[in-house]
């Protein structure tokens, strides 16, 4: 089929890279913004899409991937899908966007494709939590892509460790409102008081000890993204005002009755089962609706083992940049025995842990075990069962570990951050330990009672 002269012109004067493909998968046109960042060496045209982008012999849908050709020409309208490409840069994850071009008869003859590198790959210089290849982690972040640049309000599920304040960043980064700030708001170490002064801000004399007035993170985000880390900790007395200002975008300092208004999008992150939480009266139902416009959960570290390596080596190279350290295929294989109940947090920490106790430029399984030993007592590195299904933290090790907590509490005299430093975690970790120890002391004296 001979192509149209008008078809490749259109093709070249579109800003975004796009190709324009036969029903045979074949490259019949690659515009300059394509060639430009995907093909500046070699010419694509004439090849397959799936060999140039993935170095398959078979179409994407044959090889286990999702195919946006398959899929608009059985619906015959425009499909949208994330892949992992090869690239002049190497592999890099793609939006791709892929319409049928029907001739005069109706039927569908071309297909022309845009491609946009995902922007969340390069929003920041610490993105080493978002690399992954895994479906779990592919899914993740096809969802991260797709409401990036909406104004929807996202809620990022998952465990402690998994990340989440590193793809609230990513969907920041993607957005439209990327050019101004997100602002991050730790809520499981504000109080009731202090939660509303924080995020609302307060006029001088609004309380005792207001003796300016201070502007609220609120209008620091303004334009920008409202980060709300740990949203199931919110006091449920702070619950409604919060509500107030996502379903009016409107709040009111503490101590005035001038109305204010919010341009932010916000982003939230829990760890915790807010479904559960609002079936026992603990979260605001209504909130969680407002809140929840578009969840994604974060899969836990042992849902995408498969990731391991290559995460494990971006993170070495985080946690010791002018070493050049490299894993044997031994400390690999060791690592992928383990469960992390700590997630990538605590890969980090083992890793930044194993670089200090090896001398050499190769961790080795020996490295690995003793940086466990060293981190949580011997009964942490039985957790890796020698090559066997790994088990849950146990009780006694939690147990262990809150009199370890405890023992330190009772000899330290400074702040919690100085704390927090010397146990090597953030403030935000400390209060959460510590609110597990308060919790664990309330029910031993329950069932003591």
């Amino acid at each position: 089929m001979k192509l149209l002269p008008e078809l490749t012109s259109f093709l070249e004067g579109l800003v975004e890279p796009h190709i324009l493909l036969d029903t045979n998968y074949r490259v019949l046109a690659a515009n300059l913004a394509y060639r430009s960042q995907f093909s500046p060496q070699h010419s694509v045209v004439g090849r397959t899409c799936f060999e140039v982008s993935h170095h398959f012999t078979v179409p994407c849908d044959q090889a286990g991937e999702s195919c946006p050709l398959v899929k608009a020409r059985e619906s015959r309208q425009r499909e949208r899908v994330m892949h992992l490409h090869h690239t002049a840069r190497g592999e890099e994850y793609v939006d791709i966007e892929l319409a049928p071009v029907l001739n005069a008869q109706g039927e569908q003859a071309y297909f022309i494709e845009k491609m946009q590198k995902l922007r969340v790959e390069q929003s920041q210089a610490d993105v080493h939590g978002l690399i992954g290849r895994a479906p779990a982690f592919q899914d993740m972040l096809a969802l991260v892509s797709r409401v990036a640049p909406s104004n929807a309000t996202v809620l990022l599920l998952g465990e402690s460790g998994t990340g989440k304040e590193l793809v609230a960043r990513a969907v920041h980064a993607a957005s439209t409102r990327a050019n101004h700030a997100l602002v991050p708001v730790d809520c499981s170490s504000l109080s009731d008081n202090l939660f509303e002064s924080e995020l609302f801000g307060h006029e001088r004399g609004a309380f005792t000890g207001a003796t300016s007035s201070k502007a609220a993170l609120v209008e620091a985000a303004s334009g920008g993204t409202l980060f709300l880390d740990e949203v199931g900790d919110i006091p449920l007395t702070m619950q409604v005002k919060l509500l107030r200002l996502l379903e009016t975008g409107t709040y009111r300092r503490v101590g005035s009755t001038e109305l204010r208004h919010a341009d932010i999008r916000v982003v939230s992150a829990t760890h915790r089962d807010l479904v559960q939480m609002v079936s026992q009266g603990r979260f605001r139902e209504d909130l969680y609706y407002r809140l929840s416009t578009f969840p994604i959960r974060l899969p836990a570290l042992r849902e995408r083992l498969s990731d391991l390596a290559p995460l494990a080596q971006a993170l070495l190279e985080r946690v010791a940049p002018q070493r050049r350290l490299q894993l044997s295929d031994a400390a690999l294989a060791r690592l992928e025995q383990y469960d992390y109940p700590g997630n990538v947090r605590e890969l980090r920490n083992l890793l930044e842990r194993s670089a200090l106790l090896c001398d050499g430029d190769t961790l080795q399984p020996s490295h690995i075990d003793q940086a466990l030993r060293f981190g949580g007592g011997p009964q942490r590195a039985d957790a890796f069962n020698h090559g066997h299904a790994p088990t849950p933290v146990s009780q006694t090790l939690r147990s262990h570990a809150h009199a370890t907590l405890q023992a330190l509490l009772d000899q330290h005299t400074g702040s919690r951050a100085e704390l927090a430093a010397k146990l090597g975690i953030s403030e935000r970790s400390l209060y959460r330990k510590l609110r597990a120890l308060q919790a664990g002391e309330t029910q031993g004296a329950i069932s003591s009672a």
